[in-house]
Order: structure tokens, then C-alpha cells, then sequence
């Protein structure tokens, strides 16, 4: 990366040589033009490891365009999507139009899961080889349960044969139920039904132990509760393939935000208990934590208005990503360097596009200091949901260099 101040350009020793190279066809005039007094950061092309962008089947909700040309205007040139959109990206022969269309569209380059199994209906593998020969980076069921154990097990062997990665979203269904809420006293004084911690917890355990039985690689995305973080330790002290992320609402945001169902905090997996907010804290600077994903989730003005439990849960997250991002920085829970690596060039390891990523290149100017207001002029995304909403904020990208 590269500090500028006061329109002093100079590299840092842990830029890629290639994000390097792509700073130095842009003109020091050009820079100069962008900075000011304050601190102003160079980073590589951010990647987002989870973000739905409702297109194909929920364009009500955002489109390839709107939310791709976000995502850029963000830092966001890489962005990997879920399976679970309508169809389910289970046909390896589309998802090269799928990937074009972003490109085209949005400016983005897109990094599609394929369904793990078919339908997403966790009765049998889908078709694994159609979805590698089409581009698929890894294969999910998303948060869609499994029949049962055996078959988690029998895909998860199918898998291996193509040396498939596997994403996984811990939830045991049988424990989750139709919670909406952490499982504390904020869910029991309004009300609400709760998902406790251990629905992830058992899930992860389980999921853990089958990785390691048909030895596949996985990455387990969006962890939320103490217990999540103390199995990855012992997976990682195990020396097993893995790797996982959090969603960046669940580091600044707790159950507490929920008080007076406020449904603009509803996501699932829900917002946690302040403790398990600082045990993930803790993970992320130990480095048990390997990413931070945005878990983009846009929604059009009605998905909200129902009451708590019936509304749409989802956060639209990639306006404010760069915001919070920086206060880890000046919070100490990260260094600026280990903040590239969570946000950058570990989510393209675990995706399994570093060449792809060093050969495209690019760099995000960062003003870490500019102050904006949450509003629905100042976010790009066609989803206003977020529980930031008319905050004042600090720290926003400034200009992206792609292309």
C-alpha cells in the first residue's frame, strides 16, 4: 500500500510488486490533484468475499449494474456471490454470460459459487464438474441445510474428486429455527424468537469434522459467535485446510442495535452479544480470523416497513465498508497493514484468484479522515437499508484506479 501525505507519493514495501507498477502509470500530477493536508492511503482492489447483488431473479432489490458500479466506486473490483439466487447458479454453461454482464455492467469482475448440491435442496450432489469446467471458484449450499449428515458427507467426497473448495454458512437449522434474533434478554424483552450461538457452533463442529474426514479445503464465511472463533483456532492449531471471514456490521454492531425493532439491524446471521463482538475483535488481530467480507445484502424501500420478524433481514453494506474499515485502523484492532490483508490480498488467496488479481492490478485512493453523512443521497447502492443510516461517518474512498 502507499501513504501520500501532503502529496508526498511514496510505495510501501507490501504492495505487490504489480499494484506497483499499476500506481506508477498514474500520473504524480493526477495524485497530487486528489490529496489534501490530511493522511490519504493507496490500497490494492478490495475483495469481497460474500456479496449478493440480487441479480438474476431479485432485481426489485438492486442489479449486475447498480450494485457492481457501487461496489467499484467503493474499492470493491472483485466480488464473489452465493449460489442461492433465482435460478440457482447450478448450470456451469451460464455463468461465463453471468460473468460478462457484471464486467460490462458493473465494472466488476465476478467470482461466482456454484450449488453444492442440486437445487440447493441438500438431498445430492449437483453437477460439480459442469460447475468447474464453467468457472465456479468453490461450490456452497449457502445457508440451506443438508437432508442429513450422510449426505453432507457423500457431496463432500464428490467434491474432493475435483479438488473443489467449499464454502460453508454454519447454521443447524433444527436449533435456529425461524429465530430472527440472538438468543438473549434483548430477543426475550421484545419479544422476539432467538437463534442461539450454539445453531452456528454445532454447525461448524460438524462441518469441521467432515472437512477433515474427506479432506477437502474449506473456508467458512460470516462467523458471528465466540465459540465459532475458539473451534477455527483449534482447526487452524489442527493444521486443517481452512480459512474463514466475518461481516464487518458484526464488529461495530451488537444485538443491542436491535433495541426498539429496529429492523434495519436485522441479518442473519443476527448481530451477537457484545462478548462474542470482542472475542471476534480478538480473532481478527491474532489472525484466526483471516478476512472481512462486506455480506452485501441491498433492498428496496418496502422490505423494511413490516414488523421486526417479518421484514427482509439483509444489510446493503458497501457504502459504509471503507468507513469502518478505518476505524479498526484508528480503533488498534488492526494495523493498516493487516487491514490490506484482510480486505485484500487474503480474500483473493482464498478465493483462488491471486494471479488473476495481480494481473488486472488497480489501486483505491482512501481519505481515512473525510467525515460524510449516511444518506440516501450519499450511498450509491440501490439498497438504503442500514442501520447506519444518517450517521455521520469517517473515511471513505476517494477514487478507485481500475483499467
Amino acid at each position: 500500500m502507499v501513504h501520500i501525505t501532503n502529496s508526498d507519493v511514496h510505495m510501501h514495501d507490501l504492495l505487490p510488486k504489480v499494484f506497483k507498477e499499476s500506481l506508477s502509470q498514474i500520473a504524480t500530477a493526477q495524485l497530487a490533484k486528489l490529496t489534501s493536508e490530511r493522511e490519504t492511503w493507496i490500497l490494492p482492489p478490495l475483495v469481497d468475499l460474500c456479496a449478493r447483488l440480487r441479480e438474476p431473479g431479485q432485481q426489485q432489490h438492486g442489479t449486475l449494474e447498480s450494485e457492481g458500479r457501487a461496489a467499484r466506486a467503493n474499492g470493491f473490483l472483485h466480488v464473489v456471490i452465493p449460489p442461492d439466487t433465482n435460478p440457482i447458479l447450478e448450470n456451469g454453461s451460464l455463468l461465463k454470460g453471468l460473468r460478462e454482464r457484471a464486467l460490462e455492467d458493473g465494472g466488476i469482475y465476478l467470482h461466482i459459487l456454484g450449488a453444492l448440491t442440486a437445487g440447493l435442496e441438500g438431498e445430492r450432489p449437483s453437477n460439480i464438474a459442469g460447475l468447474k469446467k464453467g468457472g465456479c471458484i468453490a461450490v456452497s449450499n449457502a445457508r440451506r441445510p443438508f437432508q442429513n449428515d450422510l449426505v453432507l458427507l457423500r457431496t463432500l467426497e464428490y467434491a474432493a474428486t475435483f479438488g473443489m473448495k467449499v464454502f460453508f454458512y454454519p447454521d443447524e437449522p433444527s436449533l435456529s429455527g425461524d429465530g430472527v434474533a440472538h438468543e438473549g434478554y434483548i430477543a426475550s424483552y421484545h419479544g422476539l424468537q432467538g437463534i442461539p450461538w450454539i445453531a452456528e457452533t454445532v454447525a461448524l463442529s460438524t462441518q469441521l469434522l467432515m472437512m477433515e474426514e474427506t479432506g477437502i479445503a474449506a473456508h467458512f464465511s460470516q462467523l458471528s459467535c465466540k465459540s465459532s472463533i475458539e473451534l477455527m483456532r483449534w482447526a487452524k492449531d489442527k493444521g486443517l485446510p481452512v480459512t474463514c471471514d466475518v461481516a464487518m456490521h458484526q464488529l461495530y454492531l451488537t444485538d443491542d442495535n436491535l433495541e426498539g425493532f429496529n429492523a434495519q439491524a436485522y441479518v442473519l446471521p443476527p448481530l451477537r452479544s457484545n462478548t462474542d463482538q470482542q472475542a471476534i475483535r480478538r480473532g481478527l488481530k491474532d489472525g484466526t480470523i483471516d478476512a472481512i467480507c462486506s455480506h452485501h445484502e441491498p433492498l428496496n424501500s418496502t422490505a423494511k416497513k413490516a414488523p421486526f420478524a417479518e421484514s427482509t433481514p439483509g444489510i446493503s453494506n458497501f457504502d459504509t465498508f471503507m468507513a469502518l474499515a478505518c476505524q479498526l485502523v484508528k480503533d488498534n484492532v488492526l494495523t493498516l497493514e493487516q487491514l490490506v490483508d484482510k480486505i485484500c490480498l487474503n480474500p483473493a488467496k482464498i478465493a483462488g484468484i491471486s494471479e488473476q488479481y495481480e494481473t488486472i492490478g488497480g489501486a483505491v485512493l482512501v481519505d481515512p479522515n473525510l467525515e460524510w453523512q449516511v444518506t440516501s443521497e450519499s450511498m450509491l447502492s440501490n439498497g438504503k437499508n442500514t442501520p447506519f443510516f444518517n450517521q455521520t461517518l469517517q473515511g471513505r474512498v476517494v477514487e478507485t484506479f481500475f483499467g
